[in-house]
């Protein structure tokens, strides 16, 4: 039945690929007013229709803001947006999540986990990230770990800011071609709000990164004994050095770090600390451990040269 259902859906993307040049924004304002004060639910069916199919949506958030104004464009673009999104990730998960995590290898094991892990933070990094395909990227959300719920509610959250901003942009081109008014504001404002989404993905960043650890936290930990695992991903050279390293540390560098994270399956869990000579290595050593699914993994701020800085001990053989 799967195998049945996931071909009617190849079958139906590829009508509609082929149909595309039809659906257009004067079609879809036809189908709208035809609908009468049904109008907003015919939007939303359709825009729904259209994700899950691979149909282009700034088509319909254009229509949406030209249709139905700012405010009311935004809700209805967004809500059929949402519920497309919605589809798609349950038509995936059904056909094709187990499927997935019986053949991914252990690679593809550890980006799942990773994703999974994320949770709402990876959901919103994409969403607000032009780069990533909408409608290819809903599917491929459903063959991760990400629970529905938090997909669902993290899509409409951060797909709000671009939702509204090309709305607007809708509505200001509507208010160009009739001439009305307020042009000049709508359009600067439409532009304003293209720029501030253009800025969103960078305090995405800044939310999905963990916050550091101090080194005094540090000491305080390993002089606790609460099993941390220490790992200095600096060279060996460096490792023995004029900083020297931590007696507790284990030096394990960067760009091995990736072939030997099977070892550390067990401490997915556990405490890890990230250390180098700053926190510029340890930053991209935390991000390669968050993304295989390591749940406490922290960079030391400022490293091997914060930690001699208040004169402790090393070990420089």
């Amino acid at each position: 039945m799967r195998w049945v259902l996931g071909l009617a859906l190849v079958l139906a993307i590829a009508f509609a690929l082929a149909w595309r040049d039809r659906f257009d924004a004067a079609a879809l304002q036809a189908w709208v007013e035809g609908a009468g004060a049904a109008g907003p639910v015919v939007f939303i069916g359709l825009y729904a229709v259209a994700t899950v199919l691979f149909l282009p949506g700034a088509v319909l958030t254009l229509a949406g803001g030209t249709l139905f104004g700012p405010l009311w464009g935004t809700l209805w673009n967004l809500t059929g947006a949402t519920l497309g999104a919605a589809l798609a990730f349950l038509i995936a998960r059904h056909l094709g999540a187990d499927w997935v995590a019986r053949r991914a290898g252990p690679r593809l094991q550890r980006l799942n986990e990773g994703v999974a892990s994320e949770g709402w933070r990876f959901v919103a990094f994409v969403r607000l990230v032009p780069l990533f395909p909408f409608n290819l990227l809903n599917y491929a959300l459903g063959l991760t770990r990400i629970s529905f719920v938090t997909y669902l509610l993290s899509t409409w959250v951060f797909m709000l800011p671009g939702a509204f901003a090309y709305t607007w942009l809708g509505h200001a081109g509507r208010e160009a071609l009739s001439g009305g008014d307020g042009l000049v504001r709508n359009v600067t404002i439409a532009v304003s709000l293209l720029a501030a989404v253009a800025l969103l993905p960078r305090l995405v960043r800044q939310l999905r990164a963990k916050p550091m650890l101090d080194v005094l936290d540090l000491k305080c930990e390993l002089e606790a004994g609460e099993g941390v695992l220490l790992l200095d991903v600096r060279t060996v050279a460096e490792f023995t050095g004029d900083l020297g390293h931590i007696a507790q540390a284990r030096n394990l560098t960067l760009e091995e770090l990736p072939e030997c994270l099977v070892e550390f399956e067990s401490r997915k869990q556990r405490p890890v600390r990230l250390i180098c000579r700053t926190d510029r290595r340890s930053a991209q050593a935390a991000r390669l451990l968050a993304e295989a699914g390591f749940s406490d993994a922290q960079v030391i701020r400022g490293g091997m040269t914060a930690w001699r800085a208040h004169g402790w001990a090393v070990v420089n053989a």
